[in-house]
């Protein structure tokens, strides 16, 4: 299984990809006009796809090192972010709102380097 990427930094391939077909990228408005009829607007979405990469219970697991690597790029207002999906797609993204949590796999009060964690990554494409 190849490794997702987020610019140079590579994150596990097993990280689930949990929203990816629940982004449409067609938007439709509908409304009726004053003579009954149905009206359709119709236009395609150019950005906002949400991309949530997340861990499982058993995988997907990410190290503190990468967190903090993380933690600093999503610190970053200029930075240009692609994300490189594990079959090689690519996509121009920025980080959505919380742009991720982590939780310890096992809890450790002095966590070092190596220390395992369950990631939820919260990308949107712009």
């Amino acid at each position: 299984m190849a490794d997702h990427h987020l610019n140079a930094l590579a994150l596990p391939g097993d990280l689930i990809w949990a929203d990816e077909f629940n982004w449409n990228p067609v938007e439709r408005a509908t409304e009726y006009a004053v003579t009954g009829a149905l009206v359709v607007d119709v236009g395609e979405r150019l950005a906002g796809r949400p991309i949530t990469l997340e861990s499982m219970d058993d995988g997907g697991w990410v190290s503190r090192t990468t967190l903090l690597a993380l933690y600093s790029m999503a610190g970053d207002p200029d930075l240009a972010i692609v994300f490189t999906h594990g079959d090689g797609r690519t996509f121009n993204v920025t980080f959505a709102e919380p742009p991720f949590e982590a939780e310890q796999v096992v809890a450790y009060s002095d966590p070092v380097g190596t220390t395992w964690y369950q990631l939820t990554l919260r990308l949107i494409e712009v």
